[in-house]
Formats: C-alpha cells, sequence, structure tokens
C-alpha cells in the first residue's frame, strides 16, 4: 500500500499535468484566434446586417473580406421588427479591429458559399466603399446574391424547354434516318449520289474535250485565230484612238478642231439675237408673234380653210362634188373603158375606123 507522501506526490504531478495542458491548450487557442484576427484579448467590433434568407449559415461561421477571413457570426436570429418583413434574418458578426480601414459603413455584406455545395459564409465588399470607418452598432447593407437553390428553380422553366427542344430534334433525326422529308431522301436516297456521280463524269468529259479543243468553246480556248483577231481588233482600236487623238477624220476634227465649237457658238449667238428680235416684235417672225392684226388674219384663214374643209366633205361646190360623187368616177372609169375598146378597135380594123372618122365628119 503506497504511503501518503507518495499519493501527494502523484496527485502534484497529475496538478501539473493539467495546469500545463490548460496552458497550451490556452496558448493553441490564442493562436488560433490571432491566425483568424479574432484574439480573445483584443477588442471586436460587433456590426450586423439583415438578409431575407439565411441559406443555412450557421453560428461560427468565418466572415471573410475581399476573401480574406476577419471575423466570424456571432448569432442568427429571426428579427419581429414588422419593418423587416423583407429580410428578417438577423445576422451579429465579430469583426477585428485590425481591419478597421477597410471596413466602410458604405461597404456591402452577402452570403456565399464555399465551393459549389459547401458551407455558407458572409463576405464583407468593400472595394467601392468611400464612407466612414465601420464601428460597433453599424448595419450593413445587404447584396443579395442567388444561391444554388435560386438558380435551379430559375433554370427549370429553361431545362424544360430544353427537354422540348431535344425531343423535336430526337424526332427530325429518326426521320432523317428513315428517310422522310427532303433532307431524309437527299441523305439516304442513293439517287442523289449517282446523279452527282454522273454529274461529275460529265464534267470530266466537257474538261477533256476543252482540253482537247474540241466544241465551239474548245476551239475558242485553243484556236490562235482568235487570239490573233483580237489582238489585230484591239491594235485597230488603239489606231482610232490615237486619230482622234491627234484630230484626224471627221470624228477627230470633232473632238480637236475648235472650228465646230466656234460655229456652234455663232449659231447659238444668231438664234439668241432672232429670238431676241422676235420677242420685241422685228422681223417677220417678231410680227408672227407679236402683231394682233397678222394674229387676227391668221385666224381668219384658218376659219375660212375649215369652212371650206367642211363644204369639201358636205359634197358641197365643185370640188365637193369631186370629192364626195361617184358619178364623175363612173362617168369618168366609163370613158377609159370605151376609150380602150375604141384603140383596140381601130387597131384591128384602121379601115373601118377611117371610114367611120368620114361618116361622123
Amino acid at each position: 500500500m503506497p504511503s501518503q507522501q507518495e499519493v501527494k506526490w502523484s496527485q502534484l504531478k497529475v496538478g501539473l499535468i493539467v495546469l500545463v495542458s490548460i496552458a497550451l491548450l490556452s496558448t493553441l487557442l490564442f493562436l488560433m484566434t490571432s491566425a483568424s484576427g479574432l484574439s480573445l484579448f483584443s477588442h471586436k467590433i460587433v456590426v450586423k446586417a439583415y438578409f431575407a434568407n439565411s441559406n443555412g449559415l450557421k453560428i461560427g461561421a468565418p466572415v471573410g473580406l475581399e476573401g480574406v477571413t476577419i471575423g466570424e457570426v456571432k448569432t442568427v436570429t429571426l428579427t419581429t421588427d414588422p419593418a423587416r418583413k423583407q429580410a428578417p434574418v438577423e445576422v451579429v458578426m465579430k469583426l477585428s479591429p485590425k481591419f478597421h480601414r477597410n471596413l466602410h459603413t458604405d461597404s456591402r455584406v452577402a452570403l456565399s458559399t464555399v465551393g459549389v455545395l459547401g458551407d455558407t459564409v458572409v463576405d464583407i465588399n468593400s472595394g467601392s466603399a468611400v464612407g466612414p470607418e465601420l464601428k460597433t452598432g453599424d448595419e450593413l447593407q445587404t447584396l443579395e446574391t442567388p444561391n444554388l437553390t435560386d438558380v435551379v428553380k430559375s433554370s427549370e422553366g429553361t431545362i424544360e424547354s430544353l427537354n422540348v427542344i431535344l425531343a423535336k430534334i430526337n424526332n427530325i433525326a429518326t426521320n432523317l434516318q428513315n428517310g422522310t422529308g427532303t433532307v431524309g431522301k437527299l441523305i439516304n436516297d442513293p439517287t442523289l449520289y449517282n446523279n452527282a456521280t454522273a454529274t461529275v463524269s460529265q464534267l470530266q468529259i466537257l474538261t477533256q474535250d476543252l482540253n482537247s479543243g474540241k466544241g465551239s468553246v474548245g476551239k475558242l480556248i485553243h484556236d490562235d485565230q482568235l487570239y490573233d483577231r483580237l489582238n489585230d481588233t484591239a491594235a485597230k482600236l488603239d489606231n482610232i484612238a490615237t486619230a482622234l487623238n491627234d484630230g484626224k477624220g471627221t470624228a477627230g476634227k470633232l473632238l480637236k478642231d475648235d472650228s465646230l465649237y466656234n460655229n456652234l457658238n455663232s449659231t447659238l449667238k444668231h438664234a439668241n439675237s432672232l429670238l431676241a428680235e422676235a420677242d420685241e416684235g422685228k422681223g417677220a417672225l417678231g410680227l408672227l408673234t407679236k402683231d394682233p392684226a397678222f394674229a387676227r388674219k391668221l385666224d381668219n384663214t384658218v376659219s375660212q380653210l375649215d369652212t371650206l374643209l367642211t363644204n369639201v366633205n358636205s359634197g358641197k361646190g365643185t370640188i365637193g362634188k369631186l370629192a364626195t360623187d361617184d358619178t364623175m368616177y363612173s362617168n369618168l372609169n366609163t370613158l377609159l373603158t370605151t376609150s380602150t375598146d375604141l384603140v383596140a378597135a381601130v387597131r384591128k380594123d384602121p379601115k373601118k375606123y377611117l371610114v367611120i372618122r368620114l361618116k361622123i365628119f
């Protein structure tokens, strides 16, 4: 049986071990909280924010500033304030004071997840914040971001539409595979391939004929006479253009000789002079355009001519009867017929014609 002194010594050793363990644990806790910016002995900045949904945010979740952990979530509760119906979730956060220069009252706070299906954390964005420094008791404005559930819900309609489109594409692919429709026939019907092969063969034959100089097009390609004729024609056209440019020939003189321009200019001046005199009432043309007496005479003459033509059309007078009466035409036709017969009779028997003439006279 151990003595009392040994028992006390054992108890002392256990106590020392417990004290050393507590010291080590405190030191480790201090180092961990210091690394996260939340020392047990430092003064913390306590702020809050309100969200429409906590998205599974838990107490102790880290709070980050541009991706750097600067604090943790202290509480997540539902507020009973009627003014907070749109955002009833109150989140209280403890922030490290050493980042106070980067925290402002107009900084925005949002909930995000670590990875796709990770834990929910709080992220503070101060990139465009210019307000006063944040202090305990301030409220940060929230920036609602869609979570995975919201994204899935919003994409349900798109997925349904995609399913409908995929079903239609499947039907189209089935029809194409079965040879239904125009495109299906083009894919499955060998007639198109046969026609294409025949067309290629015909094109090869046509190319061979062209290369051999057969046919009209082949002769045009291989016959040197066409080139020579075109070359001669181009040379002649060049000579014509040179002659025109040199003022030779009628066309060249028209292009280069100033006499045509001068004569035309003189003619235009003379015409302008005549028109000016006519406008002033001078000369015969001026009297025609300006003299009212001549205009009256011309009007009377036209009226009389119109009356004369009307009488002619009505058969009045000698000219009218000549123009409209058929009697003169009949008599003239009879006379010409009788004369023709008489001439024929005279030619046939001149003696009889002489006898008749003697009897008449």
